[in-house]
């Protein structure tokens, strides 16, 4: 198999061949916090009620079904990744 990275990738290695990188203090400390961190994100302890119309429910069904998740999660994933800027609409 032939090592090929990608436009992103080769930029990554570039620039660590630069010396562009610098090494972290206190790395399992840094570890553990970004971990804190992580964990909060993904809490869900909010609970939020909305109105949709049975039409746009029913399809949104169906998109869970296809992707073989709860349609719950379906909406709370799509709703996440607009508000974290990486909805992409097809």
């Amino acid at each position: 198999m032939k090592n090929e990275f990608d436009k992103y990738e080769k930029e990554i290695l570039e620039s660590f061949k630069a010396g562009e990188w610098q090494e972290i203090e206190n790395m399992p400390e840094e570890i553990e916090k970004h971990k804190e961190y992580a964990a909060e994100t993904f809490k869900k302890n909010k609970r939020v009620n909305i109105r949709l119309s049975e039409r746009d429910i029913n399809l949104l069904k169906i998109r869970a079904m296809e992707e073989g998740i709860p349609y719950q999660t379906l909406i709370a994933s799509i709703l996440h990744k607009y508000v974290s800027g990486k909805f992409e609409s097809q």
